[in-house]
């Protein structure tokens, strides 16, 4: 696992019989001090009033405690308070490292209330015992926060990275260079290097709404600087959230990035990240490597101190993209089944199949649009699992109750997206049953194996089965029961949603459960909404379920977990990365662009072949080794 929790989060909480740390403990940075661990973290006040600002409010000081594991923390006192004029509204967010003999801490300095960005600077605080300050100078004459020194001198010169124009916004993350301690807080210094402050800034990737800022100081490794830092996604927005993403700058220069994470490290998840003063909130600000291992100290919710623990080789390994990208492959076939004009009921759209494996052939039953939106069910089959060797010209199933039929002129409407699991001598249909009007609701149906392959497409009426008001979709059944129970999977909402039923009974007066099981990830690839694909893959480490996942920019890629073998509603592993996403025209552009979407997939020998519908208009499948795929699973 790349990266993990310590179970016992939070490390650090406020304390209610210490007023000046009473309403918030966050932000931790450590160091090491003889055989003990120091930690610095930024401690917010109950309200009360201050003589320095003649106001009544909450202030933020630096705290500090000890430790001789990194991770109990005793003996807590202020180390850093306001007492100076440009740092009269409060100390924050303190950044630790040992130069030569020295702890240089820089914090970001408040000089005005109500906050601005001008009044919003970096100071620096310098102690050689961790006890007392012995002197305190303000660095920027302009906005910036989140200033580290690197831990040694580089090409004989001192350098710190911060961000600037963090409260003016666009930020960027920049280097200085000084060759004497004074430099820092240097006025002069300052004001020159101002003036072409764009030509220091690192360029990591940053989309126009979206905010970053330097977390922990850079560790040193044999493969660069590592630098972890916040990024926050949509920051300018009421859904902003805040994350952990990775870089490594070269050793001897610190402006050329090596490589930077695609994805984030760390996402808020637990209850103390998502809430708090300021919700949805993890944010990087100190770390340290013991052995192979870093221990990320992070502020959660801008109310706790936490910690994590990271695998310094796979992260290594990651960000030098040594680690074997694992993807589904593709058939150069594609697309295997595209619409035909002069069938009328599939002359729009053929997509979205279901796949089952019988009788030596794979069996595909896809979703069909006509130009006035209505979707039925139309049949192919191949051998080979890639080529088609037989196609059904007539559909085989088509709306057959009013819940499915249209109401609205020109809607969607019809059967949409077949899932198909076999148990004993039946194969199970769930599928989407739409009117145009109501909210898309679950409906199944039934067909002996017997008549299914000999093409006698004797359907069991449909029912629906997901409650009425609700939106419901992407549903089918497990292939195997659950102590005695059937296990049926699908998504109302965002999530993927289990329900477990005595049986499959169903009289369109009861409806499945909705228990919220899978979630999307906040920030991921994944992170708008997930939804199953398809009923899953039993091997010997587990099931594979495959699932789609739609980001915040509205793409649909696949990813994967892997389901405990004895009981699959244990989720033992979730693939970090996507498997599969859109990337050929037929599947960046169509009825709807950015789309992969599959129903099915089936196992042939040691091989995956996952069946998908592509810019919801064309049939793709894409293949991969059940024991490469099963590599690229992390541990939850």
């Amino acid at each position: 696992m790349l990266i993990k929790r310590y179970e016992k989060n939070p490390i650090l909480k406020p304390k209610s019989i210490h007023s000046w740390e009473a309403e918030a403990t966050f932000n931790p940075c450590p160091a090491k001090l003889g055989n003990k661990i120091y930690l610095l973290y930024r401690a917010l006040s109950l309200p009360h009033y201050r003589k320095l600002t003649k106001t009544t409010q909450s202030v933020s000081s630096i705290g500090v405690g000890i430790s001789d594991n990194g991770i109990d923390f005793h003996d807590r006192k202020r180390l850093i308070i306001a007492e100076e004029e440009w740092e009269r509204y409060g100390c924050e967010d303190p950044r630790i490292t040992k130069l030569n003999d020295k702890y240089f801490i820089f914090y970001t300095a408040l000089s005005t209330y109500p906050f601005t960005a001008d009044g919003i600077r970096v100071g620096v605080a310098i102690s050689r015992d961790l006890e007392k300050i012995e002197e305190k100078h303000l660095v920027t004459p302009f906005n910036a926060k989140a200033m580290a020194l690197f831990p040694e001198r580089i090409n004989e010169k001192i350098f710190t990275i911060f961000s600037i124009h963090t409260d003016k916004p666009p930020t960027k993350i920049c280097l200085a260079s000084f060759d004497k301690e004074e430099e820092m807080w240097d006025q002069d210094y300052w004001n020159l290097w101002y003036k072409n402050y764009e030509k220091y800034a690192l360029p990591l990737p940053l989309r126009p709404q979206d905010h970053m800022e330097v977390g922990a100081p850079p560790l040193k490794t044999p493969y660069g600087w590592l630098i972890i830092y916040s990024y926050i996604k949509n920051y300018f927005s009421s859904d902003r959230i805040f994350t952990i993403q990775a870089a490594l700058l070269d050793l001897k220069n610190p402006f050329k990035i090596i490589g930077h994470t695609k994805n984030p490290l760390l996402v808020p998840e637990e209850y103390y990240e998502r809430m708090g003063i300021v919700p949805n909130v993890v944010f990087p600000s100190g770390a340290l490597i013991e052995k192979n291992k870093i221990y990320l100290y992070y502020g959660a919710a801008d109310t706790v101190c936490c910690l994590a623990f990271i695998d310094l080789q796979k992260i290594i390994e990651t960000l030098l993209e040594k680690k074997k990208i694992i993807r589904f492959e593709r058939a150069k076939e594609n697309p295997i089944i595209t619409p035909i004009s002069q069938h009328e009921w599939e002359a729009k759209a053929t997509f979205n199949p279901g796949a089952i494996y019988l009788d030596g052939k794979v069996h595909i039953v896809y979703r069909a649009m006509s130009w006035d939106n209505t979707s039925v069910l139309g049949y192919a089959y191949s051998k080979d699992g890639i080529h088609i060797d037989y196609r059904c010209e007539k559909p085989i199933y088509i709306p057959r109750e009013p819940f499915e039929q249209k109401l609205e002129p020109g809607a969607n409407s019809g059967c949409e997206d077949p899932r198909l699991t076999l148990i004993e001598d039946k194969i199970y249909m769930c599928y989407t049953a739409f009117d145009g009007r109501n909210p898309p609701r679950v409906a199944l149906t039934s067909i002996k194996v017997e008549d299914f392959l000999n093409q006698r497409w004797n359907w069991e009426k449909p029912v629906l089965i997901s409650a009425p008001g609700m939106d419901d979709k992407d549903a089918f059944i497990f292939p195997e029961k659950i102590e005695g129970k059937y296990f049926i999977i699908h998504r109302s909402g965002e999530d993927i949603d289990s329900a477990l039923v005595p049986n499959l009974n169903f009289d369109g007066k009861t409806w499945i459960e909705e228990y919220r099981w899978i979630r999307p990830r906040r920030g991921c690839w994944d992170s708008k909404k997930v939804g199953a694909a398809c009923p899953p893959i039993k091997n010997k480490k587990g099931w594979i379920l495959l699932y789609h996942g739609i980001s915040d920019s509205n793409v649909y890629r696949v990813g994967a977990v892997l389901l405990d073998k004895k009981n699959p509603l244990k989720i033992i592993a979730r693939t970090p990365d996507p498997i599969f996403e859109p990337q050929m025209p037929y599947e960046k552009e169509g009825n709807v662009a950015n789309v992969v979407f599959p129903c099915g997939a089936v196992e042939i020998g040691n091989k995956i072949f996952m069946y998908y519908g592509g810019g919801d208009k064309v049939v793709g499948v894409a293949t991969i080794k059940t024991k490469e795929l099963l590599n690229a699973f992390e541990p939850i």
